[in-house]
This record gives C-alpha cells, structure tokens and sequence, in this order.
C-alpha cells in the first residue's frame, strides 16, 4: 500500500511539472504573439490581466482548503448546478490548490515578470531613457500589486469560501455538458 501511495506522489508531481510546462508555454506564447508591436497601453492592460488571473486563482486557491462541504452537500442534495463540481474540488482540495496557487499563480507570477520587462523597454524607448529607475519602479508596482491582491485575495477566499468554492463550482457546470 505504501508502494502505490509513493507511485501515486511520483506521478502526481510528474502531472504538475507537465502541466506547469504546457500551461507556460502557452501563457508565454500568448502573452508574446500580442506584445510583438504593441503599445505601453496594451502591454499595461496584459499586464494587469496575468496579475488578475494569478489573484483570483490563488483567491480559488486557498478558498477550497478553507470552505465546509455542508453547504455542497445540501446543494446536491437539491440537485443545484455546481454543487457535484463544488465538492469534487472540496474532495481535491491538496491538488486543487496547488494547480491554483503553485501552477497557475506562479505561472501568472513569472509572465507578468516579463511582461513588466517589456512595459521597462518600451517605456525606456518611448521617453529615450536609459535608466535603471524606469526598471526598478515597474519592478516595485508589479510585485506590490501582485503581493498587495493576493494578501486581500487571501482574506476574501477566507471569509467568503463557501461563495468562491460555489461561484468555480458552477464555472466548472459549464464543462460537464
């Protein structure tokens, strides 16, 4: 039994490292193909999208570890869209929460990096400065604003579990038809 639970760790970190690389590659691909000529303005907003994307899955994240399967289970008991999916990631709460918080928001994490390297560039070549303040202050807004939401993500998905579980519960409904 030991045996298969440590088969079980092995190929669960295998899925994670497999799954951290296509969905990087993907994100970085994406995030390139719509950098490639675009503007500050856009480069801002895909910016702030990965940030975004890395708070609200981190919030998604730390809600399923913190929520009460009750509520879900009364939900199904009333057949209510979500409620099956909503405790299937209560059931999975371990990996969920990585995939969330470790794959996707350190994904988010490490594009948004780049991202803030393009914003320094073309800021440098728009304003035709070569310094390293231009680099150091996209540097502080982007770990600040990431840092800042997930520390105020983490409180919301504390306090408001059961609604986070709920609301991805149904997001996920969608998929199973």
């Amino acid at each position: 039994m030991k045996k298969d639970k440590k088969q079980s760790q092995y190929r669960w970190a295998l899925t994670v490292f497999l799954m951290a690389v296509v969905l990087s590659a993907v994100l970085s691909l994406a995030s390139e193909s719509m950098l490639e000529g675009a503007g500050v303005a856009a480069a801002l907003l895909m910016l702030a999208l990965f940030i975004g994307l890395g708070i609200l899955f981190d919030i998604i994240g730390v809600a399923v570890t913190a929520a009460d399967p009750k509520p879900f289970h009364a939900m199904a008991a009333h057949k209510e869209k979500g409620a099956k999916e909503s405790l299937m990631l209560l059931r999975n709460a371990g990996r969920v929460s990585s995939v969330c918080n470790d794959v996707v928001g350190d994904i988010c994490g490490i594009v948004s990096g780049a991202t803030g390297a393009v914003i320094v560039t073309q800021l440098q070549q728009a304003l035709n400065l070569r310094t390293v303040l231009i680099s150091v202050a996209v540097t502080a807004l982007v770990s600040g604003m990431t840092i800042g939401g997930k520390a105020l993500g983490k409180t919301v998905a504390i306090r408001k579990s059961t609604k986070v579980v709920y609301w991805s519960g149904r997001f996920l409904h969608l998929f199973h038809h």
